[in-house]
This record gives C-alpha cells, sequence and structure tokens, in this order.
C-alpha cells in the first residue's frame, strides 16, 4: 500500500457520520443530536432512526462482539495490519451485528439509534443525553426535567462509528465498545481527530475517513468541583491533512529481473562456498600427505661418505 498526504482544500462539502450505538434507557428517556463550532444544530429526525432493542446480547452476538474485540487488540499491536483490511474492503463479509436469534418476548431496556447525519466539515460535538433537544436561540437544549434521576444509565455499545463513506470490511477503532456506567451520573467523553482519506484498491475507489480516539469517563459531581452533564459525548475535529491510499502490485517485468537477481546471486554464493570449501579440502589433505613421508637413516658407501638427503617416496631403497 502507498500512502501519500496532502491539504485538504475541500471545505465546502459536508462530512457524513454513521453511527449506530445502543444505550440502556428508553428511547423515550433519550435523545441525541450534533452542535458544530457555527452553532448549528443538525435535527436528529433527519437520518437517525430510534428503535428499542434489549441491551444483552445474545450467545450469537455476544460471540461476534468478543471477535470484534479482538481485532480491535491486534491491530492495536500490529500496524501493518491495517494495510490488509484495506486490502480485503468489499472482500470480506460484514462487520454489522448479527440479527437475535432467541426469544425476542423479553420487553426491550435499550434504545438503538442508528443512521447517518450530514454536518459541516467543521468541530463539532455529537452527544446522547437524557431528554428530547430542542433548539433555542443561544444554542440547545434537552428536556431532561421529566426524566426520573434514577433512570439515568448511560451504559452503551457500540456497534458502528464512522466517517464519511461507509466502505463494507473495513474496521473503525471504536467498532465492538462497550461501557458500564457504574453511576447514574456518568459522563463518556471520546475526542476524536477525523483524517480524510481517500482509498484506490483494485477493487473499490471511496471518499472515506480514518479516526482516531481517546476515551475518557467521569463521575459528575458538583460538590466535589466535577462538573457537567451526564450522558455519552463524542466530540470530533477534523485534520487539515488528507491522506490517499493506493494499493500497488508489482510490474511483471521487474518481478523477472528481481527473480533473475535471486537466482544469479544463488548461483553465485553456491559457487563461491564450493570453493572455499575445496581449498579447506585441499590443505587438510595435504597436511595428511605430508605426515606421511618419513626420513630414513644415513646410508654409508663404499667410499666411507654418507647419503643424508630425504627420498622422495617411502621406503625407497639404493
Amino acid at each position: 500500500m502507498k500512502y501519500e498526504y496532502e491539504v485538504d482544500k475541500d471545505f465546502s462539502s459536508k462530512l457524513r457520520i454513521n453511527i449506530d450505538i445502543t444505550v440502556a434507557m428508553k428511547c423515550q428517556y433519550v435523545g441525541a443530536d450534533v452542535l458544530d463550532l457555527a452553532e448549528t444544530m443538525v435535527a436528529s429526525a433527519d437520518g437517525l432512526v430510534y428503535e428499542p432493542v434489549i441491551f444483552d446480547l445474545s450467545p450469537r452476538q455476544k460471540e461476534w462482539q468478543r471477535m470484534l474485540q479482538l481485532i480491535q487488540s491486534r491491530l492495536q499491536e500490529e500496524h501493518s495490519l491495517q494495510d490488509v483490511i484495506f486490502k480485503s474492503a468489499f472482500k470480506s463479509s460484514s462487520t454489522a451485528l448479527p440479527p437475535r436469534e432467541d426469544d425476542t418476548s423479553q420487553p426491550p431496556d435499550a434504545c438503538r439509534i442508528h443512521g447517518h447525519l450530514y454536518v459541516n466539515k467543521v468541530a463539532g460535538n455529537f452527544h446522547i443525553t437524557v431528554g428530547k433537544a430542542i433548539p433555542h436561540p443561544r444554542g440547545h437544549a434537552h428536556l431532561a426535567a421529566l426524566v426520573n434521576h434514577d433512570s439515568y444509565n448511560f451504559s452503551h455499545r457500540i456497534d458502528h462509528l464512522s466517517f464519511g463513506e461507509v466502505v463494507p470490511g473495513i474496521i473503525n477503532p471504536l467498532d465492538g465498545t462497550e461501557k458500564i456506567a457504574v453511576d447514574h451520573n456518568q459522563m463518556f467523553q471520546y475526542f476524536i481527530t477525523v483524517v480524510p482519506t481517500k482509498l484506490h484498491t483494485y477493487k473499490i475507489s471511496a471518499d472515506t475517513h480514518q479516526f482516531s480516539v481517546t476515551e475518557r469517563e467521569r463521575v459528575i459531581n458538583h460538590a466535589a468541583g466535577s462538573h457537567g452533564v451526564s450522558g455519552i459525548f463524542m466530540k470530533y475535529d477534523l485534520s487539515s491533512l488528507m491522506v490517499t491510499v493506493t494499493e500497488e502490485h508489482m510490474p511483471f517485468w521487474q518481478f523477472f529481473v528481481r527473480l533473475c537477481g535471486i537466482v544469479g546471486g544463488i548461483f553465485s554464493t553456491t559457487g563461491m562456498l564450493h570453493g572455499i570449501g575445496k581449498f579447506i579440502v585441499e590443505i587438510i589433505y595435504c597436511r595428511f600427505r605430508i605426515g606421511s613421508y618419513k626420513p630414513i637413516s644415513s646410508i654409508p658407501f663404499e667410499d666411507g661418505h654418507t647419503d643424508n638427503h630425504l627420498p622422495l617416496l617411502e621406503n625407497n631403497t639404493h
């Protein structure tokens, strides 16, 4: 995969936010909306659906969530696996939560908020809190006074959260995340940095967005100085850089040249090792041959002198 970076010059288009979040509260008690830096509120009725569901997962759904969380942990350790995911886009199975297969006679105790929104390409805040959102001249407000405080429970599960065009098979950083609230006044915050991304593979070409996220959670306690509002807050900001991811394959001629180089290197290395081995064997063999030659005693002649020369052959006699 080839990565290229450039300045994102597109500020006029809209940013699509794809959402599939289940909150452990009834749908009539919660409201979701987006407020950007331009103080523009996006009406939740335009693209979000509130569906009463059961918060606890079925055995099949729990297995799906466990596998998704395992993949997320591996992606955090092995960053090169993201290239494999990019290449497998549109080739892998759907990453959506499978439907329940058990008895659904149990009354729903949670609300699944799913769909998509189009917002301006500026920093914003998508949040889910108590009460339905209503427009206000100085911003917006939520009708939380009509909800009993004991029913506050912002335990939630993020089955899918992405920005831009939806690409099947792509796993996003928050997919499969589950948080359990330990207090009625708990706030969950996600600080998201969105990077515009153009994906070009041999299967697809898509304009999507990658993002990184930092999580934080705390209990609201005004007496202790911990102020805020109970709920789920996702504050996102867009990067000024755009990444282009392109899948590249080696041309046949380049593969052939590399193959020839590898084969030639194997033959060259083999010949060199053969020469070194032959040289070592010859040295050892010559030492054994020299050690087999033994000197003989002096040979007297009739005229009285002796011959002290070594013979060329072993056991040589005059």
